[in-house]
């Protein structure tokens, strides 16, 4: 399996806080199975982003795990205004292996109305959103409608291995159900944090989408298309999302989106 969603790089978050930490978490994610590991730490204001320490810390990880696990680098890209405009210019500097694909968070505390702007500003920067862990988000777990647009748009929704198991809570277990059923989601991914409350579970999840949906599901959201994400390949053939409707029409500009 491939995980392009975790914090194993130490002391970079609120992930990995030693070098010790990272190796023990590279081996946890050995052992459930994973092969492929997309190492991407937050990119905020909280925690400064240096794509070459990150690299550094990369290339020490992988001297230690050998070729038992093949390592790549991206971010946990959260959006503010300053964030935004440093991905517009350097397009490659938070996306997964420099290539298309971006991790996008949102904020718990808004989610700007003009958010299908910066969407449409991204794919016109050949840069594909892929929005994370909405089930979980305090909003879009509420009003997982906005979703609509993107999902539209062809933009690209993972949910959280820990999140299908239970381990969120209630709701983000059920919205991960309701996703899951209608073909929202296209990749699960660990976004481990640690060796004990957030860890990798990626077995555990992928055996938990075969009993339900079955093994093609599982294998599509847990190997195939986040291989392609790992590799900037376009995905494999994809169910097409239920329920929803309409036509994405993305207009207006970058500032609008956090003039409020």
């Amino acid at each position: 399996m491939i995980d392009i969603h975790n914090h194993v790089l130490h002391g970079l978050d609120d992930g990995s806080k030693d070098f010790e930490t990272s190796v023990a978490m590279a081996r946890a994610a050995i052992d459930n199975g994973i092969t492929h590991l997309v190492c991407t730490p937050h990119a905020n204001d909280r925690y400064p982003f240096d794509p070459e320490a990150n690299a550094q810390k990369m290339a020490a990880l992988a001297a230690c795990v050998g070729g038992e696990l093949t390592l790549g680098l991206g971010s946990d890209f959260h959006l503010s205004f300053d964030m935004i405009e440093d991905q517009f210019r350097n397009p490659a500097k938070y996306t997964i292996n420099g290539k298309q694909y971006l991790l996008v968070e949102f904020s718990e505390h808004f989610v700007p109305n003009q958010m299908s702007d910066l969407f449409f500003r991204m794919s016109g920067n050949r840069v594909v959103p892929i929005i994370t862990h909405p089930e979980r988000n305090s909003l879009l777990s509420v009003h997982p409608e906005q979703l609509e647009p993107w999902l539209r748009s062809g933009y690209l929704i993972q949910i959280t291995a820990g999140s299908i198991l239970g381990r969120f809570g209630k709701r983000a277990e059920a919205n991960c159900k309701a996703m899951l059923e209608k073909d929202w989601v296209q990749v699960i991914a660990s976004d481990a944090h640690n060796l004990t409350s957030r860890s990798f579970l990626l077995r555990e999840a992928h055996a938990k989408v075969a009993k339900l949906y079955g093994v093609e599901t599982a294998d599509r959201l847990c190997i195939h298309n986040p291989r392609a994400v790992f590799y900037g390949e376009a995905l494999p053939p994809q169910p097409e999302p239920q329920g929803i409707s309409g036509n994405a029409a993305p207009k207006g500009f970058l500032r609008r989106l956090f003039s409020r």
